[in-house]
């Protein structure tokens, strides 16, 4: 009980905590919204309006300023603590989003091999059939002709965000930051 009274009563962690909550509470009434449908894996799923993780950070950096002063250096370690988790949502993480929306659509809607031609299937099979240390079980037509696909699952495609969902996320986490009292 004594660290649930300490854990809770640390300012800077409660407005994170708090912007975090409301962003996904948000994020998943959006989506609701959209689809018609109640999707609870919105509620700790990454991407999405608002970007919780903006909402996080950035009400870090806020409370920051607010409890220990803009000149702190705790502040400026905030600030840019959130302008790389906000770069990196809208860079290496949006990319790799799109980038498995594609994988899903070669993986799940062509059937395996079957964009090879027989020219194609017979190079294969000899290539395999001339690589060291793989048998002839390996480069059994039959077995090619009906493998399965190599994932089983679909790749998750809500990982990054747009500009405007992480700009959301950052306005959502500063007001949250702003309306809490500081203790």
């Amino acid at each position: 009980m004594n660290v649930l009274r300490t854990l809770t009563s640390n300012y800077i962690i409660n407005v994170g905590v708090v912007a975090w909550f409301l962003a996904q509470v948000l994020k998943t009434l959006f989506t609701f919204l959209l689809t018609k449908k109640l999707d609870l894996e919105r509620m700790v799923g990454a991407g999405g309006m608002p970007s919780s993780h903006s909402a996080l950070t950035a009400s870090i950096a806020i409370a920051m300023a607010r409890k220990l002063g803009f000149a702190s250096p705790e502040f400026g370690l905030s600030i840019a603590f959130a302008a790389v988790v906000m770069y990196d949502a809208m860079g290496v993480r949006r990319a790799a989003g799109e980038q498995a929306k594609v994988l899903n659509k070669l993986i799940f809607s062509i059937p395996f091999l079957s964009f090879f031609n027989q020219e194609d299937k017979e190079i294969i099979e000899e290539v395999v059939d001339t690589a060291p240390g793989l048998s002839d079980s390996d480069a059994d037509p039959v077995k090619a002709e009906t493998a399965e696909p190599f994932i089983d699952k679909e790749l998750k495609e809500f990982l990054g965000h747009t500009p405007m969902e992480v700009l959301g996320g950052c306005l959502l986490g500063i007001l949250v930051a702003i309306f809490m009292p500081v203790i």
